[in-house]
């Protein structure tokens, strides 16, 4: 589903991200933990198009998608949850969610607007809310449910727990699970780095922008040199 060859990004003279590699097969959720300023987001936002590489290939599907814009990207089934969650916040929840179908003409997207409802019970009570007025989780809720309105192939999902309380945390990475099962590949990126082991099926561990641990996540949950380093344990 996608492959990433070499991929460098940089802000001014600076390297963000040194030449990865990574791929995500279609049907599974793959996580990349990293400490702040590792460079995950930066790789998300280069592979979602929001971000211009310097170097490298990104392919979605076989296809090459290196420097494609971002508005391309999601007619051609990738979507971006970004960090910070970044709603629209003066619209109402319903405008917001219809918003993610902007490029879409099919006449699918009523019965679309059902099933992100039905996936996050608490944006159909809140329809006619303005976005901005929402609690922490039920703004994340709101933009994972306007990605999926795009109708994505592969998901790309940046910190989706970041600021919220514990229960509306595991909310959340409940329903990742639960769309991941739904046959949506996903790609996630998360501070978690426990909870996004325990969901994913394989992750990458990324350090000053150089990938450099992969594998099933299972047994990065057990190797000792990433317990220490990012679950706060000994080795």
């Amino acid at each position: 589903m996608l492959e990433v060859r070499g991929l460098r990004v940089a802000y001014g003279g600076i390297a963000a991200v040194k030449g990865i590699d990574l791929d995500v097969a279609r049907g599974e959720l793959v996580c990349l933990i990293g400490a702040n300023g590792a460079g995950k987001t930066t790789t998300l936002k280069a592979v979602a198009g929001a971000l211009a590489p310097a170097g490298g290939r990104v392919l979605l599907e076989g296809r090459e998608v290196t420097g494609v814009p971002a508005h391309e990207l999601v007619r051609r089934g990738l979507a971006l949850v970004p960090e910070g969650r970044g709603i629209f916040a003066r619209l109402t929840v319903a405008e917001n969610l219809r918003m993610g179908a902007y490029c879409r003409v099919d006449p699918a997207i009523e019965a679309d607007l059902e099933r992100v409802c039905a996936l996050f019970p608490r944006l159909r009570e809140r329809s006619r809310q303005v976005a901005g007025t929402l609690s922490g989780g039920e703004q994340q809720m709101l933009a994972i449910g306007r990605a999926l309105m795009s109708r994505p192939k592969l998901l790309l999902l940046d910190e989706p727990s970041m600021g919220l309380a514990p229960i509306a945390a595991q909310s959340v990475f409940s329903t990742i699970r639960e769309i991941a099962s739904g046959g949506v590949t996903v790609l996630l990126v998360e501070q978690n780095a426990r909870a996004a082991l325990e969901l994913a099926r394989r992750a990458y561990v990324m350090e000053s922008g150089a990938i450099v641990l992969s594998g099933k996540a299972g047994a990065l949950l057990s190797d000792p040199k990433v317990r220490e380093a990012y679950l706060g344990e000994g080795a």
